[in-house]
């Protein structure tokens, strides 16, 4: 759906002085006619939003939405208000009706001129700037309704759009991103999606939000997002690619312009009903620390994990069971078919497994790795510990290297460091020569949840040792660096950037069974035209490419590329890392690249001196985060930043703020486009907010970089090759 910037817009048309209000995730309520004037109030003084209920139905790229929406006048006094309802930029709509309490409410659209008048009049007269990235769009307006003191009216809206098709990728959009000028939560957020294709529906992503996806056939896809006392951030969007086929491949790209490299984010996915016969066997060999530490209730949900992952394997799986302490056993020699008796007998072995004991790392995993001899099925070691190496080879890289060196078949390891008392590093280090990841289950947390998650999806391999390329096309930085299997109900997120765009064939290759299976698909690269919702592409790049860099500087060290990288992805896209944090004091100066850049590095330290405790473990959950990609509700997608300290705790920042593709940072009571220079700061052209000059800028500037004049105060910003001085009236008359 085209950027569906819909929000509801009521105006307090009686009462004289009532304050700017948000009416939920997508209003405002401003005065008609003051009398007399007064200045600003607080937003939200005079309702209060109860829920916004939000049900979207694409059929074959044709979405039918209704919002419901409840609020309540807090003011002791009855007040008239009408809405007004901002259309999408290049949209179609149609059927579009209002209902307040059962009743519908007349109305009338307006054009883009009547409109903006409407939209600068307000941002005049409350000196509000909250309205400026509407002005360019049509209205719809209706007529006036009462609502008395305490009462609560529930407005519904309906319309009909098609939604942008891209080659087979189509685009779900629905605005949200309003709720970043509130002041007060939104007591219940509430969206439900439901996507029929005449295709089958291959790939589904959310950029913007952590959502629950469920698939009941391959042309159905169901999505819905829950949230309490929130304030959006973010507009709702979706992308989801339909094709022909057992893998589709969808490819959206995106390029800031001709003279920079572009972005690129590919999804993969196989049938949703995949045969059992496609599903490949596959070998499991379970790996259980079972020293001294692990006593009490530890073992008993390490034992539980132990339990589902055997009931779970599926009949021509191999599989064996390693537990080890100062000493390593096995539950048999070398693999075992599954069937009942082995099943049983395993089961068996898991019931008698107690703590006790020193913690044999090396001689687990060399034990493992020694059972996994063929390489014609996927192979993974699913390895759980709490503690350090203190029995045989306990040097950290020795036991890497001994490890790497046994695993003879490419077999993947799965770890899983229990508590804080692990060596993360050696973990880490683990995984990353050994074709796996690394999991983290903190104190108090159950560990058969995370297991049974992890296996739940390795349990139906479809394809094995994957390779992307694209042939003619010059690729870098592509992540993740070590692709992962495809698995039937899975998705492969894999991001990159370009240099030359335009038609082209990508390739995915892996194993199937003995043979060599590959997916061709022929795409588009972005040129320097995408729309604007392709954005969140650079930005989900950008948080990849730091959770890469703070890996490399925790697995060999740290060197000034590597720094000076960080802080540089950190200032650009406001990812305020552990160790970047200070970027958002408001006394850093973010061109003082050489000073940021020493202060960042002396922080890094910690992740290379901390191997053990709650600081070291924190510190690698973040990265895994950043490398696998927060995606969906991530912090870079708008509004005020979070910040991640060394204990890993999370603080919302507001001295940082991110619109569109710009990051905002408050330095002395002043907002500071990242991307501008010392040179452009000192030639900038200055505009008193709210002037006639002012107004003229935003009115020669494209709707969507009018976003960029929304932060209230004065502000330094690049648009359009000029950089420009935004400063207050009271300001600019006392020079």
């Amino acid at each position: 759906m085209k950027r569906l910037n819909i929000w509801l817009l009521i105006v307090a048309a009686v009462v004289c002085g009532l304050s700017v209000s948000q009416a939920g995730a997508q209003g405002f309520i401003v005065p008609r006619h003051p009398h007399p004037p007064m200045p600003p109030r607080p937003i939200f003084g005079d309702f209060t939003v109860h829920y916004q209920h939000v049900d979207i139905k694409v059929d074959d790229q044709v979405a039918r939405v209704q919002v419901s929406q409840a609020f309540s006048n807090t003011s002791g006094r009855t007040i008239e208000v009408e809405y007004f309802f901002p259309l999408p930029e290049n949209a179609a709509i149609d059927n579009l009706v209002l209902m307040v309490d059962g009743k519908e409410i007349p109305g009338r659209l307006m054009g883009r001129d009547e409109a903006r008048r409407i939209y600068e009049d307000i941002v005049r007269r409350r000196k509000d700037p909250a309205l400026l990235e509407y002005m360019g769009r049509g209205l719809f307006k209706t007529s006036v309704f009462p609502l008395p003191p305490g009462q609560q009216r529930q407005v519904n809206l309906s319309y009909t759009q098609l939604c942008k098709r891209d080659g087979n990728v189509i685009t779900i959009n629905y605005p949200l991103g309003t709720g970043k000028h509130a002041a007060k939560p939104l007591q219940e957020l509430r969206i439900n999606c439901r996507i029929t294709n005449k295709q089958p529906i291959k790939s589904i992503y959310s950029p913007t939000h952590d959502v629950n996806i469920t698939r009941p056939s391959e042309t159905v896809a169901e999505v819905s997002l829950v949230q309490h006392n929130v304030v959006p951030r973010n507009d709702f969007t979706l992308v989801y690619g339909v094709a022909d086929g057992d893998v589709g491949l969808t490819m959206l790209s995106y390029r800031p312009s001709t003279a920079e490299a572009g972005y690129f984010m590919l999804l993969a996915s196989p049938r949703i009903e995949t045969a059992d016969s496609a599903i490949l066997p596959k070998s499991v060999v379970l790996v259980l620390d079972k020293s001294g530490s692990m006593t009490g209730k530890k073992i008993e949900q390490a034992k539980k994990s132990l339990r589902f992952v055997l009931k779970n394997l599926n009949a021509k799986d191999t599989f064996n069971i390693v537990t080890y302490d100062s000493n390593v056993t096995s539950f048999k020699p070398e693999l075992q078919r599954h069937d009942e008796a082995t099943l049983k007998e395993a089961l068996s072995f898991v019931d008698q497994i107690a703590a006790g004991g020193s913690t044999n790392i090396d001689g687990a995993l060399r034990t493992a790795m020694g059972m996994l001899k063929v390489n014609d099925r996927p192979s993974y070691v699913i390895f759980l510990t709490d503690g350090l190496p203190t029995a045989g080879e306990q040097r950290e890289q020795a036991i890497v290297s001994n490890c790497k060196k046994a695993n003879m078949v490419r077999a993947r390891l799965m770890a899983f460091g229990v508590g804080d008392d692990v060596n993360a590093r050696l973990i880490d280090k683990l995984t990353a020569a050994n074709h796996g990841d690394s999991n983290y289950v903190r104190p108090n947390q159950d560990i058969e949840g995370p297991v049974s998650r992890l296996y739940s999806k390795l349990s139906s391999p479809v394809m094995s040792n994957l390779r992307l390329e694209f042939p003619g096309l010059d690729t870098a930085r592509t992540y993740p660096s070590e692709l992962p299997d495809l698995f039937k109900g899975s998705q492969l997120v894999v991001v990159g950037r370009y240099h030359n765009a335009g038609d082209l064939e990508i390739k995915l290759s892996g194993q199937v069974g003995s043979k060599t299976h590959a997916i061709i698909q022929r795409v588009t690269l972005d040129t320097g035209k995408a729309p604007y919702e392709r954005l969140f592409i650079e930005k989900l790049w950008a948080e990849r490419r730091v959770g890469y860099l703070i890996d490399e500087i925790d697995l060999h060290g740290q060197n000034k590329e590597l720094v000076d990288e960080i802080v540089r992805l950190s200032t650009r896209y406001g990812i305020l890392t552990p160790y970047t944090s200070f970027l958002a004091d408001e006394r850093t100066d973010l061109l003082a690249r050489a000073e940021n850049q020493r202060q960042a590095g002396e922080i890094l330290l910690e992740l290379q001196t901390a191997t053990s405790g709650s600081r070291a473990v924190a510190q690698r959950v973040f990265k895994r985060e950043k490398m696998r990609g927060s995606g969906g509700g991530g912090s870079i997608f708008g509004g005020a930043q979070v910040a991640v300290d060394l204990e890993g705790k999370k603080k919302v920042v507001q001295s940082v703020f991110n619109l569109g593709t710009k990051t905002f940072f408050q330095k002395q009571g002043r907002w500071i486009d990242s991307t501008v220079t010392k040179s452009q700061e000192e030639q900038v052209i200055k505009l008193v907010q709210y002037s006639d000059a002012y107004f003229d800028v935003i009115r020669k500037l494209p709707a969507l970089q009018n976003q960029y004049f929304t932060l209230d105060g004065e502000m330094i910003v690049n648009i359009g090759g000029q950089t420009y001085l935004i400063v207050l009236e009271a300001i600019e008359n006392s020079e």
